[in-house]
Order: C-alpha cells, then structure tokens, then sequence
C-alpha cells in the first residue's frame, strides 16, 4: 500500500471554526434567511457529517466556507483563512467532491485533466507525476487514467473524481453526497478510500449526504442543521445507540411463511412473498433475525437495509432539547 505524507503546513487551531454565520437571499419580506445563526468548530483530522432535510441551509453552509458566498453577519476560519477574503490561498488547500456535479473534462482522458489541474494548482511536473502515481494506487484507479472519461462507469468516474480533488494534497475536504447514484460496492469502496486517506494522511472529511450508510461508515462525528442553525451534535456511536437501533429487511419467499415471533421484530408488511421486517436492534441482534428467518422460511432474497435519513431526523426533533421550529 502507498505510504502518504503528512499534510504540508498544518496550521494550528481548528479546521473550521464558524461563529454565528447569517446568510439571507432577497431583501424586504421577501428575504430568505438560508442560513441564521450557524456556529459549529471542526477539529483538524476530524470525519465530520454535516446533515439535515433539503432546505436545511447545508449547501450555503458549504458555499460560505469554501468562498463562494460572503455571510451577511458572523465569522469563520477554514485553515485559519477567512473564506470569503482569502478565498485563493482557501482553494490551494482545499479539495470539494460533489456527487452530481464533475471537475472531469468528459471527452478526455483523466489524465488529461489532472495534468490541467495541477498547471491551476501550480505544481510542478515532478510533483504532478508523483501524486498521481500515489493516487492511482490508494484509489485503485491507475488503470482508469488514460480511458475518455465518458467511457466509465459512475463509480469508476468517483474513483478518478476523487483523484482530482487530491491531486493538490488538500487539508480538508468538502464531500457532498458523494456516493449518490453509486452501487453497493462502489459505495462501500468509496467509503473505505474516504476513511483510509483520514487515517493515513490526517485529511479532515467534512461530509453531507442522505444516506445513513454514509454517515456511519464514514463520519465519526454527526451534526444535524435545520432553518441554518445546529439542533444535535453528537458522536457516530452515540447516534448509533440513541437514534440508529432499527434497521429493515426485505425477505423474498418462495412461498407463503408461517408468522415470527421474536422480541424487538415488527412486519411491517408480509405478503405471499414478500416479508418486511422492522429491528430493534437493541432488543434482538440482526444475526439473530436472520438466522431465525432463513430456518424458519424458503428465502429467495434478503436484505438488511438503514431507516431513511429524515426517519432519524425525525426523532431527533422530537428530542428534547431541540430548538422551537426546527422541524421539516
């Protein structure tokens, strides 16, 4: 495996340190407040999951950490640069992946790309070689370069994406639904890559995504907006215990099954077959549930899936605590 060097230049302080950032569109009784009130500290090597329902403020959030958007009120540093003034020295240490939208020229090669992003980046060609050498072999992906980006898959095109994002050996790293589209394997693949290169070269993952499966293999932290303010803020594990104790599976039978009885499992459904069942986990293990239905029943298919996102921002709302308003 690749052995990646430490980030250059690692300032002191947090990675992101946000104080009362406001953002409004419009004026007058028009206005939109897209953002009110956001404070939130990010530590440098942290894998932060930064989630909420459309229209939560998490894209303006992004906007104004990276530069692209000027707050109305508050302060922030990323890196200890303010976005907004300081935006050119910010874009030379950052690296943005967005799931649905494409830093790849379709028509050429990636490798083509990546030799027109490091001239933007100002790296030399030794540089330039030796960084995509590393990454080909972190990401898998060497044998995807020199193929017209049109040609691959999506989750080949990620794997290349992510590529290019790190040509510049970013310090921290925005991620907006970045496996969004992905298959099974490609997700799990990807999410692997994001916490690997945390772990070995300290990058600071700032992720937003509405997959559940994101959140828990990737982040180890979670914060929760909604209306552009923080209503939770607690460890992985933490909402894994409170708020994360139910998953799903969908049985396919080959016919019709007798009823299962065991503590914590609800059907939800149950047709001649067809069997969905709810978990709770912290009552009955999913093994468990599995073994009794593959005994028990004529399986065909199953699988074990998370709760929606906005089922587990639901009941965050419903916590005490959480500020008046703040539901979808």
């Amino acid at each position: 495996m690749v052995v990646m060097s430490a980030l250059p230049d690692s300032p002191t302080g947090p990675a992101i340190q946000a104080r009362g950032l406001v953002r409004r569109f419009g004026s007058g009784p028009a206005a939109v407040e897209a953002v009110a009130d956001l404070t939130v500290t990010v530590e440098q090597g942290e894998r932060l999951a930064f989630i909420g329902p459309n229209g939560a403020g998490k894209s303006t959030s992004i906007k104004i950490l990276t530069g692209i958007l000027r707050p109305n009120a508050g302060h922030a540093r990323v890196l200890g640069l303010v976005p907004w003034q300081e935006r050119r020295q910010l874009a030379r240490r950052i690296g943005t992946l967005f799931g649905q939208r494409s830093q790849l020229w379709f028509e050429l090669t990636a490798r083509q790309t990546f030799h027109m992003l490091a001239a933007i980046y100002g790296l030399d060609r030794g540089t330039q070689v030796r960084r995509v050498a590393e990454l080909g072999e972190l990401l898998d992906a060497a044998d995807l370069f020199d193929a017209p980006v049109r040609t691959l898959s999506l989750g080949q095109r990620m794997r290349c994406e992510l590529t290019a994002c790190l040509l510049h050996e970013p310090q921290l790293l925005f991620l907006d639904e970045p496996t969004i589209g992905l298959d099974l394997l490609a997700k799990q693949r990807l999410r692997e890559l994001l916490v690997q290169l945390n772990e070995v070269a300290g990058t600071t993952i700032f992720l937003t995504s509405h997959d559940v499966a994101d959140i828990e293999h990737v982040a180890d932290r979670v914060v929760v907006v909604n209306a552009g303010q923080v209503i939770y803020d607690d460890t992985v594990p933490a909402l894994r215990r409170n708020l994360l104790s139910t998953k799903l599976i969908d049985v396919g039978l080959e016919h019709p099954a007798a009823p299962l009885s065991l503590p914590g499992v609800s059907v939800l459904d149950q047709g001649e077959t067809t069997l969905r069942l709810a978990v709770d986990t912290t009552a009955t293990s999913v093994r468990e549930v599995l073994d009794a239905v593959l005994i028990g029943c004529a399986v065909s298919d199953i699988s074990v899936t998370d709760p929606p996102l906005e089922q587990v921002i639901s009941r965050i709302y419903q916590q005490p605590g959480t500020p008046a308003g703040a539901g979808p």
